[in-house]
């Protein structure tokens, strides 16, 4: 398991002496709103002045309706008006529709997964084509946002960028939405999605209860430091975005996280069946890093298989899911990656 390969790497005083940092503190100095970055002129002096470049990385599988829309955005925005991103590339799982022809219609760069580091194998999951972006892609900063975004908007990108930019210790910003507001007396609740709130928050609130802090966990939009997405090993699936959480902080705590209210997203829901599939490998990966972390014990060897049901003619029957949560190794680990970018 790469993960344990990793942290068998790794001097353990790293994560000892690490000095604690309070959640309220964090939250004051750590968490921003879009609106607080709108002056994309000093941004991009800020880039400029830092000898930055920055990527802007969309994983695709079958989002031929609304690439076409977030490349325009993206580009007409963030390059032409205001030179902030470099490049503008499309990671593709293999799609069916046209998602590919129309990204390069809109002028970005689109690569099948499957044709970078062909020699390291084709493994099909979202994680699998975050992982191959650090390959294929220049920055020095790598931003992701998802490719089924209605409501894209040049602000999906700049207000996670900008913490990097300004914040030298910041090492990876997560995205949330739809932000805590108080209304006369009331409050309106906020937080995550239905697998967040259901699982992942009450685990970290178990085992990490600095982690409680990111608002959004398992947001789909996040941006990095290259030389934190070469060191981590990705897991190609559902635990992908947990398993960052988990990694980063074990290795630089809480104070390199920023994360940046976005405002409203707008994108499909999916189905009750689908997020059982969701947490089911989610759980998988968080096991596997609390037992490498030994915060838990030994575990008998674990089911692959979800187990869900479904009713067809008012019977019901099982369906049974193979779930399993491979990960890739760091990329520094890959000789191509280390010849490619110069690296030790």
């Amino acid at each position: 398991m790469w993960f344990k390969q990793w942290l068998a790497k790794r001097p353990p005083a790293k994560r000892v002496t690490r000095p604690p940092v309070a959640v309220a503190a964090w939250l004051q100095t750590n968490t921003f709103h879009h609106s607080q970055f709108t002056d994309l002129r000093a941004l991009v002096a800020e880039k400029e002045k830092q000898h930055l470049t920055i990527s802007l990385c969309i994983p695709t599988l079958n989002e031929e309706k609304t690439i076409g829309k977030e490349i325009t955005v993206f580009k007409s925005e963030l390059m032409s008006r205001y030179p902030l991103i470099d490049e503008i590339a499309v990671i593709d799982s293999g799609s069916t529709d046209k998602t590919c022809e129309v990204a390069r219609t809109f002028g970005a760069e689109a690569y099948l997964a499957a044709d970078i580091l062909p020699e390291t194998g084709d493994r099909k999951g979202k994680g699998e084509n975050l992982w191959k972006a650090i390959y294929q892609l220049k920055g020095d900063i790598i931003v992701y946002v998802d490719a089924d975004i209605k409501n894209i908007h040049a602000r999906f990108a700049y207000g996670l960028l900008a913490p990097l930019l300004l914040k030298p210790e910041v090492k990876y910003v997560k995205a949330f939405y739809d932000r805590p507001l108080i209304v006369s007396k009331d409050v309106r609740v906020s937080g995550g999605g239905r697998v967040t709130e259901i699982l992942v928050r009450p685990l970290f609130s178990l085992f990490f209860p600095d982690l409680t802090a990111i608002i959004q966990p398992l947001s789909g939009e996040y941006a990095a430091r290259r030389e934190v997405l070469d060191s981590i090993p990705f897991p190609i699936g559902y635990g992908v975005e947990t398993a960052h959480l988990i990694d980063i902080y074990q290795r630089w705590g809480l104070r390199a996280f920023a994360q940046s209210d976005l405002d409203q997203r707008v994108h499909r829901n999916q189905s009750t069946q689908a997020l059982g599939k969701m947490s089911f490998g989610i759980l998988q990966t968080f096991l596997s890093r609390a037992r490498a972390l030994g915060l838990i014990g030994e575990m008998p060897e674990r089911s692959q298989i979800l187990r869900q049901f479904q009713v067809r003619d008012n019977v019901y029957e099982q369906v049974d899911s193979l779930i399993r949560e491979m990960e890739r190794p760091p990329m520094l680990e890959i000789p191509a990656y280390r010849r490619k970018f110069k690296r030790p």
